[in-house]
Order: C-alpha cells, then sequence, then structure tokens
C-alpha cells in the first residue's frame, strides 16, 4: 500500500498551489519543503507586499510573459488571474488594483497571502513537513514511484509533482534541486540564465559612480543588436547603480541582452535611454532651445536643469562636444541638434548582467514539448509533474510569474489527484 497518493516538492507559490487544488479533490497529499517555512519567495514578492497576479485580459497576459507564455494558455485557461483572484478572496483575502493591472492584498503584507494560503493547505487535510529535504524522486517502471529524503527515508506515492523553484533568489530554497530529478527521467534542461535581473556596465561614468543613484522616471530603454535593430523597448522606471542599470525597465531588458550577449559570444550590448519619450527629437531640440533663449545670459548647463537630470547634463554636453559655460547667442545649431538626439537615445555599453542567484526570476528549465501543457504531467514519465519556476518559462515582474506558478501548479495538482483516484481502484 502506498504511503500516499500525491507528493508535493516544494512549498512556495507553485507548490502550495499543487496542494491545496489536489487536497481539494480528495487525494492523500504529503507536501515536503527542505525549508524552516513555506511560502518564504511568495513573502517578499512585490517588495513584501506580494503582487498575488495581474488582472489584464487573458491575451494581454500572455503578452507580458515572453518567455513561452503560449504553452500557459491551457492553464490560464482552468486557473487564470480571475480565478486567482477568487481563490484567494474566498480566503478573506481582500485584493486591490494598482498601476498596470498587479493585484495586492488590501493589507500590503506578504505574510496575509501566504499565511491565508498554507493554513487553506492544511485544513484540506494535507499533511505538511518542513525541514525536509529531498534527495531524490523514484522511479519504477517508467513511472513516478516517490521520493527519497536525505535521511535515507523512502516516501512512496503514485504521483510526484516537482514544484522547487529555479536558481534565484537561493536564499528562499530555490536552489536548482529539481533540474538533475527531471534529468533523470529523461528531460532535457534548456539553458538556464538570469531574467529580471539588473544591467551591469563597465563604461567610464558608471564605474566612477558619478551617476550612482539617480533614478530616471517614464522613460524608454531600448536594447540593439550588433546590426543596429532594435531588440525591444520598455518604458518604466530606471535607476543607475554602482555596477550598472537596475529599476523595471532595466528588469524588463535584460533577458533579451542576456541572449544578444550569448549571440555575440561577449562584448557589450547597446542600450539607450530616450529621456523624453513623448516628444521628438526635433521638439526636445526646440524646446530646449526655447529654454535658453528665456535666459539668455545663463550658462546652458544651469538652463538645462529646468529639462534634463541634472546629473546627466555634464555627460551630455560633453557627448555633444559643447561647452558648459556657452550661452544662448552662442550656440552652435549643429551640436544642439546632437544634444536633442543624445536626450533622445543616451547610450550605454552594457556587458552584462547580475548573477542568476541575483535574479528575481530564472529563465529556461525543464523543456516544455516534454510536459503535457493541460495536466503538466511529464510525457515521458507517467505520474510525474513539473510546475513553476522549474519549467522554461518567465514573466516580467509585476505578477505574471506568480500567475504563472498558481496557474501551473493548480493544473498538476488537480491533475495528479485525478490520475492517483483514478488509480485506487
Amino acid at each position: 500500500m502506498l504511503d500516499y497518493e500525491v507528493i508535493v516538492i516544494g512549498g512556495g507559490s507553485a507548490g502550495l498551489m499543487a496542494a491545496a487544488a489536489a487536497g481539494e479533490r480528495g487525494a492523500k497529499v504529503l507536501l515536503l519543503d527542505k525549508g524552516d517555512k513555506l511560502g518564504r519567495k511568495l513573502g517578499i514578492s512585490g517588495g513584501g507586499r506580494c503582487n498575488v497576479t495581474n488582472n489584464k485580459e487573458f491575451d494581454e497576459l500572455i503578452k507580458w510573459i515572453p518567455g513561452n507564455g503560449r504553452f500557459l494558455y491551457s492553464a490560464l485557461s482552468q486557473f487564470g488571474s480571475r480565478d486567482i483572484i477568487a481563490f484567494f478572496e474566498g480566503l478573506g483575502i481582500q485584493l486591490k488594483e494598482e498601476d498596470n493591472g498587479r493585484m495586492f492584498p488590501v493589507s500590503d503584507k506578504a505574510k496575509t497571502v501566504v499565511d491565508a494560503l498554507v493554513g487553506r493547505v492544511r485544513s484540506l487535510g494535507v499533511e505538511v513537513r518542513i525541514n525536509t529535504p529531498v534527495e531524490r524522486i523514484l522511479y519504477h517502471d517508467g513511472q513516478a514511484a516517490g521520493v527519497r529524503l536525505k535521511d535515507g527515508k523512502e516516501i512512496s506515492a503514485s504521483c510526484v509533482i516537482a514544484a522547487v523553484g529555479g536558481k534565484s533568489v537561493p536564499k528562499t530554497g530555490s536552489t536548482g534541486d529539481g533540474y538533475p530529478w527531471a534529468e533523470e527521467a529523461g528531460h532535457t534542461i534548456t539553458k538556464l540564465f538570469p531574467t529580471e535581473v539588473p544591467l551591469t556596465s563597465g563604461a567610464a561614468f558608471i564605474q566612477s559612480k558619478e551617476l550612482q543613484g539617480l533614478s530616471l522616471r517614464d522613460i524608454e530603454l531600448t536594447v540593439w543588436n550588433a546590426k543596429g535593430k532594435k531588440l525591444v523597448t520598455h518604458v518604466g522606471d530606471m535607476l543607475f547603480t554602482h555596477f550598472g542599470l537596475s529599476g523595471p525597465a532595466a528588469l524588463r531588458c535584460s533577458q533579451y541582452v542576456v541572449k544578444e550577449l550569448d549571440k555575440q559570444a561577449g562584448g557589450t550590448v547597446r542600450v539607450t535611454v530616450d529621456l523624453m519619450p513623448d516628444r521628438s527629437a526635433d521638439d526636445v531640440y526646440r524646446e530646449t532651445l526655447n529654454l535658453t533663449a528665456a535666459e539668455p545670459k545663463k550658462a546652458i548647463k544651469n538652463v538645462l536643469k529646468n529639462a534634463v537630470p541634472e546629473k546627466l547634463i555634464p555627460l551630455l554636453l560633453i557627448r555633444a562636444e559643447l561647452d558648459d559655460m556657452l550661452t544662448h547667442d552662442n550656440i552652435p545649431k549643429a551640436k544642439w541638434t546632437e544634444l536633442a538626439k543624445l536626450i533622445k537615445a543616451f547610450p550605454i555599453p552594457v556587458n552584462g548582467t547580475l548573477s542568476i542567484e541575483d535574479a528575481f526570476v530564472t529563465g529556461g528549465g525543464v523543456h516544455l514539448k516534454e510536459v503535457d501543457p493541460s495536466t503538466l504531467e511529464s510525457k515521458l514519465t507517467e505520474g510525474l509533474y513539473f510546475c513553476g519556476e522549474l519549467l522554461d518559462i518567465h514573466g516580467y515582474t509585476g505578477g505574471y510569474n506568480i500567475t504563472a506558478a498558481f496557474s501551473t501548479g493548480h493544473a498538476a495538482g488537480t491533475s495528479a489527484a485525478e490520475r492517483a483516484i483514478a488509480l485506487r481502484g
């Protein structure tokens, strides 16, 4: 006789939802986590406020999951953002919508969400064991058969759900444990890389830290390939750091930088910042020139404070070859045209990103052609399921990755329970 019907490994967003879904369907479920508490990454998400999902329409939501988001059509159709909202509201968690569809608990505390989800899992009779690391998944005759713990004990089950995350934010327990388990079952692991991660630059003005701490609001950040073709543009906020660029716009561009650097086999990737995305270069030229005309005796370095961030002015003027003490009557028009172009496309050479451990999300993972998109069951090993960040799926920050985790977790938990119950015979 089996010890359990469904074993869920990993007590994060995907694992907790998988355990809840399997428990709701009446399966005998065991949830294992190697850490001392559940929902650790969920607890620090959204700056500690927990961005539980994103309320965008279905097709729009998929667009914000550029890493194989289309694979999620089936899972999201079964349990999408509206269902996630209803799920948490059904647990008594009031939610509110903020900018760009982001959904947060009214309490602004991630602990509220984590406690409610863990409480739901326990109320369904799921057995929860923390501080219980798994050494490997057991297989027998091409099927999942249970797990072996690090202490050598074996626990049997007809279905095993791997929900142990990727390699990002390892302090939460995501240390890549699931990849060798998947490979042992014959699965391919696509190349792992950091996404939603700050960018690094060797530019002199970065290394000198002269721009460190400068925050830019509502700019456009564009990534270009080696041939000068635009790869992607993101609008949002950006922060200059002592090592490069951070903030939402930089994070969203990071996966394109990583892939282009990989394609080029190193070197640098050019990114440009548009400080005035709602204006054309001609508009910028005219408006800034008009500012100098309004104060013709003032040095241009002082007049430009009304148009662009003060910290950037010396760099802009040096690159446009303009003397910072020039006044309106002495401005060379060709060089002012160059200044306008720089305001519209300030170039920054990017030579990489921070490590995968420093990233918010792991790119790559279990190859999706080897996983059933409706059930999240392995196509190679019956009774084995994958969900969450372990899969080769990644989205932008803003509730998209958690939505993918909850959705795939729910699908895996549901289908594993249905399989286990059918096997009771």
